[in-house]
């Protein structure tokens, strides 16, 4: 199970992301990144899981011709997010448990999915890789360390969980699901924050 803080967690920080302190362009060059290797077609779903309430990505997946579905377990982040951007599709679900309702051409998981227990990691994983199309690109961030490992920690406020599979485990874990990585980047060193661009085989 998550930290069992998680969810009420975020519906205390919910605002956070939206008083103007909070540096808006988080993650976008990340995404363009990402983006830039999808194969050219129209149509197409992005999910973006443990969405929040910031609805910055948004404009960039839609020129990108996706149609945008988002999975939160924060209540209070998905109220701002809905009235943030109302033609996304919204649900208030655990992304663990949450049946997939289809398969996606990308997928997003930026400074979410760290918060399931490690013990779960591998399984949630395997389940969003296993939802790509072939071509498809998923683009997450994880703890940069080397081996796997987790943490609690309350920085922001809430005390909050924290784990990764290390790089190690991810790149091992990414072509077993037959998806290789395409992009590998500490950008926030000296800060162990990583991101991967992870692309499924055609």
């Amino acid at each position: 199970m998550p930290h069992p803080s998680t969810a009420a967690a975020y519906d205390q920080l919910a605002e956070r992301w939206l008083d103007g302190v909070f540096d808006g362009s988080n993650g976008l060059r990340q995404h363009q990144r990402a983006l830039a290797f999808l194969a050219p077609a129209a149509g197409g779903w992005a999910l973006n899981v443990g969405c929040g309430c910031s609805s910055r990505f948004n404009r960039l997946l839609r020129t990108h011709g996706l149609r945008i579905e988002g999975v939160d377990v924060s209540a209070r982040m998905l109220e701002l997010a809905r009235a943030a951007d109302p033609e996304v599709v919204l649900h208030h679900a655990d992304i663990r448990d949450w049946p997939l309702p289809r398969s996606y051409r990308f997928m997003t998981a930026w400074d979410s999915i760290w918060h399931v227990r490690l013990a779960q990691q591998r399984a949630l994983m395997r389940k969003l890789l296993r939802a790509l199309e072939p071509g498809g690109v998923f683009i997450f961030s994880a703890g940069g360390t080397d081996e796997a490992g987790e943490h609690v920690d309350a920085t922001m406020g809430p005390e909050l969980r924290y784990s990764t599979l290390g790089i190690r485990g991810l790149l091992a874990l990414i072509h077993e699901a037959d998806c290789d990585c395409r992009h590998l980047e500490f950008d926030q060193h000296p800060e162990q924050h990583l991101f991967v661009i992870v692309q499924r085989r055609a």
